[in-house]
């Protein structure tokens, strides 16, 4: 079961590293084809993948230092302690405690819905935000189990590290729109300079890469943040088993908290990828045209089950939780 348990974590953080390099990849493909197709000169292209990469380290110092207490605030996030919420801040304490990592902000959120993120740039300022909805539908070890899996977010450095791909990702979509514009309104790829003799031709060839990469790598970029988003839950529900060390309880509350009608009003397309599970449920009409940003239910349940040697969901449990995500 160890064996299983540590291949499994280090399967998941190796996917996420390598699908990060590639969006990283992508940005650097599209600045420099850009600032080519621009100027028509490697100094130019590496100038203005340069710029783009400074205005992108901007953003995410911005995001980085404030973006924790913004998606509190629009969570409408209260903070608690011991004496308001015994209970919680105790299993908070204990989960904390297994991480070894300091214990983090408390907050609760007054929905009925049950669900619970994680936010802050490092375990040193760190929080979690718990619905009341979670509180009341959850016994003590499935809230253990969710608990893990948000505080190995923040002992994971998954922030962070979602933080790097989401700044990416709105940088290579800045960068695209910009030039798309830019080739609009100036028609760059048909520009054709006497002087440069031969390199007209490798500028004109650069040129339409630039415009096909601008159009493609917004949507692949996108796509590639999900999947890390994915491979980050996966690993976030397999650390919370190595600090539970139990399952079950984690099991259990994916399989409420999936399947629960009630709606969670305060999440939104940019806070989303960030709870226990996707909160922006596919009966409501704000889901449509969502990609997903969590695994299936079933799948994390089924992998989970991986560890202890149980067999899969199937029959009606599997059924129930399917399409659920």
């Amino acid at each position: 079961m160890a064996e299983t348990f540590y291949n499994q974590i280090a399967a998941n953080r190796r996917n996420s590293f390598l699908l990060t390099l590639l969006v990283v990849i992508l940005f650097a493909l599209l600045g420099f084809s850009i600032g080519y197709a621009i100027s028509g000169e490697v100094v130019g292209a590496v100038v203005a993948m340069a710029i783009a990469l400074a205005a992108g380290a901007l953003i995410g110092a911005g995001s980085y230092f404030s973006g924790d207490s913004l998606v509190l605030a629009a969570s409408s996030a209260k903070p608690v302690d011991e004496s308001s919420a015994p209970q919680l801040m105790n299993v908070v304490r204990e989960m904390a405690v297994a991480a070894n990592i300091p214990m983090p902000k408390v907050y609760v959120i007054d929905d009925t819905a049950p669900n619970a993120f994680a936010t802050g740039r490092d375990p040193e300022h760190a929080s979690v935000a718990i619905t009341t909805g979670l509180l009341e539908k959850l016994d003590r070890e499935e809230l253990q189990g969710v608990m893990g899996h948000e505080l190995s977010h923040v002992r994971n450095f998954d922030i962070r590290f979602a933080l790097l791909v989401g700044v990416l990702v709105g940088s290579i979509a800045l960068l695209a729109d910009f030039f798309l514009r830019f080739t609009f309104w100036s028609g760059v790829s048909g520009r054709r300079r006497d002087d440069r003799g031969g390199s007209n031709g490798a500028q004109a060839i650069v040129s339409i890469i630039a415009i096909i990469l601008a159009i493609l790598a917004p949507i692949a970029a996108r796509l590639v943040q999900l999947a890390v988003n994915r491979q980050r839950e996966y690993l976030a529900d397999a650390s919370s088993v190595e600090l539970t060390r139990n399952p079950y309880g984690i099991e259990r509350a994916l399989a409420k908290i999936s399947t629960d009608q009630e709606v969670l009003e305060v999440a939104n397309r940019a806070t989303q990828h960030m709870y226990f599970t996707n909160p922006i449920k596919k009966f409501e009409e704000r889901s449509s045209g969502l990609f997903s940003t969590h695994p299936p239910t079933l799948d994390r349940i089924n992998r989970l089950r991986e560890l202890t040697g149980d067999a899969p969901l199937a029959g009606a449990e599997a059924a129930q939780l399917a399409g659920l995500d």
